[in-house]
């Protein structure tokens, strides 16, 4: 077992996934391998990995054929490499009928589901962009729970996509003991160029906590031709907002050491989650 008590390295992985369901797998498979090899403990896949376009994502929620399949794909993966995996985003059915929960799923290094959380905060928002109007909740039910990982001494927060602008999640996280927090996402370009790394990095200084942002990058072409562009900028941010490393553009992964023992030491010295009145 990976011991993450004091300090370990953790990936975030860039993807442009589209509808083959096949090559994103390959895509996601080839890029852990690559992480690995760089020296990660933890890496963590971006928003709708397996499968991009919303109706894509809906239907895979309805294959049990694939659903297992991917299943056993993701526990293999966490076991062979050793590695804690947080698994992007995967469709799960949900009660309300036509509607599925957007699920980021945890995996430790014995191949093992130890928690999921269901996205809260579901996107829907008018953007100035070729795709002009997003609605999540037209296919996603939300979720109502934050979740906090024991990973083997350190505490996973998770978190995705649009969560990013509720603060209010992330001191909830934070005040059950998260030292990082982990974000898959589909930012788009428009809204990511605006707002992405400031809310990254505020988020970090506002609960001193690592935050782990793994993007989706580049142009997505749909079954009907239709086209989303997502930001990239994959990134690592430090528990006192710097940004340790980041990806601007394409797929790959960057890496940064996690040092829970600094982390520690500049909340005992500035204990600003200690001095809230509210």
């Amino acid at each position: 077992m990976i011991n993450t008590r004091l300090s370990f390295n953790a990936a975030v992985i860039q993807m442009n996934s589209g509808f083959d369901f096949e090559k994103n797998l390959q895509q996601c498979s080839l890029l852990i391998k690559d992480a690995v090899k760089s020296g990660a403990a933890l890496v963590v896949l971006p928003e709708n990995f397996v499968m991009f376009s919303a109706m894509d994502f809906y239907e895979l929620a309805m294959d049990s054929e694939r659903q297992r399949y991917l299943f056993d794909f993701l526990g293999t993966l966490a076991k062979q490499y050793q590695i804690w995996l947080v698994a992007g985003t995967i469709p799960v059915v949900a009660p309300v009928k036509g509607k599925v929960f957007s699920t980021c799923r945890v995996f430790n290094p014995e191949g093992k589901l130890v928690n999921s959380y269901q996205k809260i905060h579901l996107f829907d928002v008018d953007v100035a962009d070729d795709v002009k109007s997003y609605r999540e909740s037209e296919t996603i039910q939300a979720g109502n729970q934050s979740i906090v990982v024991d990973m083997n001494g350190a505490r996973l927060g998770l978190a995705i996509c649009y969560d990013l602008r509720f603060p209010e999640l992330f001191r909830v996280m934070s005040q059950q003991g998260c030292d990082l927090i982990v974000l898959p996402s589909a930012f788009t370009y428009v809204t990511g160029e605006m707002h992405w790394e400031p809310l990254l990095r505020a988020r970090a200084i506002e609960n001193q906590c690592y935050v782990l942002a793994a993007n989706q990058a580049g142009e997505h072409v749909g079954r009907k031709g239709n086209r989303r562009q997502t930001y990239g900028h994959s990134m690592i941010v430090d528990y006192q907002g710097k940004v340790l490393n980041v990806l601007p553009e394409g797929m790959g992964f960057v890496i940064a050491e996690i040092n829970l023992q600094k982390q520690k030491q500049l909340r005992k010295a500035m204990p600003v989650l200690e001095h809230r009145k509210l």
